[in-house]
């Protein structure tokens, strides 16, 4: 009996952090990746100093 209780209130803790470090993965990717492709004015002011 505890087998069964414990796999109703552990799944869906285990679901949705699952969820949330895909989604957070994915999201610092895409972060990464469009920061260099789209530089901010910050940057962009940077790099024309140099």
């Amino acid at each position: 009996m505890f087998a069964v209780v414990w796999t109703f209130w552990i799944a869906p803790i285990l679901v949705i952090g699952t969820i949330g470090a895909i989604a957070t993965v994915v999201a610092g990717y895409l972060f990464f990746v469009t920061s260099k492709q789209y530089p901010s004015r910050k940057q962009r002011k940077q790099m024309k100093q140099q």
